[in-house]
């Protein structure tokens, strides 16, 4: 008698499986060699190679890939430690709901290629909520999946050359707006508990809420982004780095209803107890537009602590705020050891703008015995031009913001400024070479420049390679 001949079936279905996506693979590639190859950069190529299309992808705009987009991506995971795969998403229009990723996998979205999120709420399927934050951000309930997502991954590339995902969001801000969502909005991409991840060289517009959302990842690289959303529209954050260690980004253009980049980790008592601090984040070359919110914030949830953010090379236009920080009693957690360097802030409402009663709660079980260490706060080598505020620099009372150095800094005003320029309570630091001259609790200490960091983090020792696209 045969010993378990199910599982034997099993493992003859997936062998037989393997071998013919390796015959469909190769027979691309000799079709294919003629063609003029595209190169992008990844940190790391793969040995195999599929279109949308070889599994029955259609791209008119109207049909329906989901199905798709996850059979195809389940096909080539069988090829993870066979080199990996790429999955190549051809010009055309391809609506699409949610569909997962896996681990050694590139996405790779053709410049002349349109992701389409679907308007079919079938098509999103519901998670859990994220343990740091307790309940979903829009409402008590679990989350929407986000279009592209991933969890427990390692070594995964969703990139292109400029191609487009459009998250069609105009249907969800409306239901937010009128309180029809018990459970949060789906994001345009999402990666969870993952290490070495990258998202690089795609445009995303309309997303329902936040556009890039890594959480409880390492190594993680975001590069050359273009991100855009209507100034009006709700929690249309670009890229929010959350609870992850060793993250790049840089490169990136945003025009946004929120915050361009939300620094996070953890709501109240659920991230305090999470205890999973973003650290060691580097965020460069960055151009923002947000008329009502922050080039950068850091916060408001941050109850798992962020420590060692180094900002360099930043453009603000039309935006509310240059560097925010945002938390509350009740928070916990920590922002410290944050370092800026050469910003430029064109028509800006406020500077420096620290806020300690940013007051919003997962729910009344928050402990208001814990306060958040906000300290090691450093700007320096900033330019500003038609500003309503320099600063307004909020702390909590005995438990005042420490350790803040605001050095070479230029601030051009409005031809009807504002009389009280820094409005500043419950702060400690110093400044040097400021213009105007900055409130009491910051003193004039002559000829200091504020530090910044000279050590590399170990995010900047990935090297990427030269892939090529057949």
């Amino acid at each position: 008698m045969e010993l378990f001949p199910k599982s034997r079936n099993y493992q003859i279905i997936a062998i037989v499986s393997i071998i013919l996506i390796l015959e469909l693979l190769s027979l691309r590639v000799e079709g294919s060699s003629q063609a003029k190859s595209i190169s992008y950069p990844a940190i790391n190529c793969r040995k195999h190679s599929a279109v949308l299309t070889d599994f029955g992808g259609v791209g008119d705009g109207k049909t329906s890939n989901t199905k798709v987009f996850n059979s195809a991506i389940a096909n080539l995971s069988q090829l993870a430690l066979d080199g990996g795969a790429q999955l190549i998403v051809p010009p055309g229009k391809w609506l699409t709901g949610s569909f997962n990723l896996t681990s050694h996998f590139t996405l790779y979205i053709h410049k002349d290629a349109i992701l389409l999120a679907s308007q079919d709420e079938t098509e999103w399927p519901y998670l859990a909520v994220l343990p740091s934050y307790g309940r979903g951000r829009d409402g008590p309930g679990g989350r929407f999946s986000s279009l592209i997502f991933g969890t427990n991954l390692t070594d995964v590339v969703v990139t292109g050359d400029n191609g487009t995902i459009d998250g069609q969001g105009a249907a969800w801000w409306i239901k937010y707006r009128s309180n029809q969502l018990t459970i949060t909005r789906p994001y345009l991409i999402e990666i969870m508990y993952s290490d070495y991840v990258q998202i690089s060289n795609i445009t995303l517009i309309n997303s329902p809420s936040w556009n890039v959302h890594p959480v409880y990842c390492s190594n993680v690289l975001v590069q050359g982004l273009t991100i855009i959303a209507p100034i009006d529209s709700p929690n249309t954050d670009g890229i929010n780095p959350d609870s992850c260690t060793n993250t790049k980004i840089e490169d990136c253009y945003i025009v946004s209803g929120d915050d361009c980049i939300a620094v996070k980790s953890g709501w109240d008592q659920y991230g305090i107890k999470f205890g999973m601090p973003t650290k060691h984040l580097i965020i460069r070359r960055l151009t923002c537009i947000s008329p009502d919110s922050a080039a950068i914030a850091l916060g408001s949830e941050m109850s798992g602590g962020i420590k060692d953010v180094r900002v360099e090379d930043i453009r603000a236009i039309d935006t509310q705020s240059g560097v925010r920080i945002k938390t509350a009693i009740g928070r916990g957690g920590y922002v410290k050891d944050i370092h800026v360097r050469r910003m430029r802030m064109e028509t800006m409402k406020y500077v420096f703008w620290m806020t300690g009663s940013y007051g919003s709660h997962p729910d009344p079980n928050f402990d208001p015995k814990a306060l958040p260490e906000i300290t090691g706060i450093n700007y320096r080598d900033m330019v500003a031009e038609n500003v309503t505020y320099a600063a307004r620099l909020d702390g909590i009372q005995n438990d005042p913001f420490s350790a803040i150095c605001i050095s070479n800094v230029k601030i051009g005003l409005t031809e009807k400024p504002q009389k009280l320029q820094w409005n500043c309570t419950d702060i400690q630091g110093v400044t040097s070479r400021v213009t105007p001259p900055a409130c009491n609790l910051l003193p004039e200490k002559k000829d200091n420049d504020c530090f910044f960091p000279s050590d590399k983090l170990p995010i900047e020792n990935v090297q990427l390679k030269t892939c090529f696209i057949a």
